[in-house]
């Protein structure tokens, strides 16, 4: 599954929330992420996926990024449990409670998600 692009989308409406998320689920889609990226188009980021539920192994760092990011951190069943706004050479950022699943992507993603809603990400896209 590593490289193929979801729709990510709100569960109760339908709504596209990415039009565009990489699933990122090998160790080195996972090292890489977003750094060295100056430029991130707003419909499109990386969907990381973890073994399990964790706050350790969601956790993220911020080094050698250019650019701040809005981060979403989805439980085991899609449900937002934590986002924040992600500055460049920050040391870490972390979920408050354990996630599966984690988005990278352009800021104004934090305006299109609430803690609570539940995400959709099963549609593939080319």
């Amino acid at each position: 599954m590593s490289g193929r692009w979801r729709i990510l989308r709100n569960a109760a409406t339908g709504k596209v929330v990415l039009a565009r998320a990489r699933w990122c689920s090998s160790f080195l889609c996972h090292l890489r992420g977003l750094m060295f990226v100056s430029d991130l188009p707003r419909d499109e980021g990386l969907l990381f996926v973890t073994g399990s539920e964790s706050r350790a192994n969601s956790t993220i760092h911020m080094l050698f990024m250019r650019i701040s990011i809005g981060v979403v951190w989805l439980d085991k069943s899609g449900r937002v449990v934590d986002k924040v706004l992600a500055k460049p050479w920050r040391l870490a950022y972390g979920p408050r409670q354990p996630a599966q699943y984690y988005i990278e992507a352009n800021t104004d993603i934090l305006d299109r998600v609430k803690i609570g809603d539940v995400l959709r990400f099963d549609e593939v896209v080319s």
